[in-house]
């Protein structure tokens, strides 16, 4: 989020410099700094066997599966957000996430939290944002994400995490 205004006060905010972050959008009146934050999401692969969830988003991408992802909500850690994605949008349980990093989508202002999940139990029922959710083998994947860089990094990340937890 990028401040113009004060949230208190609704006075427009000018720039003052703060040391290491350099010109910081301030508001003189309530002597508070804004600082720009980013929409914090996630997104997750979730696991079976040899296989990954891929989703069919059209309003995320015309041409290319995706993974699971969606908003952190305020009062909800990430954690409990990858569960809740999971479960809103595919019905099914998870469980064993782990952390793979981090990506920044500049164009919609998002630092994107990745994981990977390993399926627990539950038959896909998708929510109505899903066109259709299907379980892929996880080598074919890449090609199904055609237009989804990040997640075939997720997918990339996965495959090591899986490689060498096999060695």
């Amino acid at each position: 989020m990028k401040f113009k205004y004060c949230p208190k006060c609704g006075g427009k905010l000018i720039e003052k410099y703060s040391w290491d972050e350099g010109g910081v959008p301030y508001c003189p009146i309530d002597d508070e700094m804004y600082f720009d934050t980013p929409k914090p999401c996630i997104v997750v692969a979730v696991i079976k066997d040899d296989e990954i969830l891929l989703l069919k988003q059209s309003y995320i991408f015309k041409n290319s599966k995706v993974l699971i992802s969606g908003y952190v909500s305020n009062g909800e850690s990430v954690e409990d957000t990858v569960y809740r994605e999971v479960r809103e949008e595919t019905g099914i349980s998870i469980d064993e996430i782990k952390y793979l990093g981090s990506e920044y989508l500049s164009s919609k202002d998002i630092i994107m939290l990745t994981f990977m999940a390993k399926y627990i139990d539950g038959e896909i029922v998708k929510s109505e944002e899903v066109e259709f959710a299907c379980w892929t083998k996880i080598k074919n994947a890449l090609d199904e994400m055609k237009e989804d860089e990040i997640g075939k990094r997720v997918v990339n990340k996965v495959l090591c995490e899986l490689s060498t937890k096999h060695d």
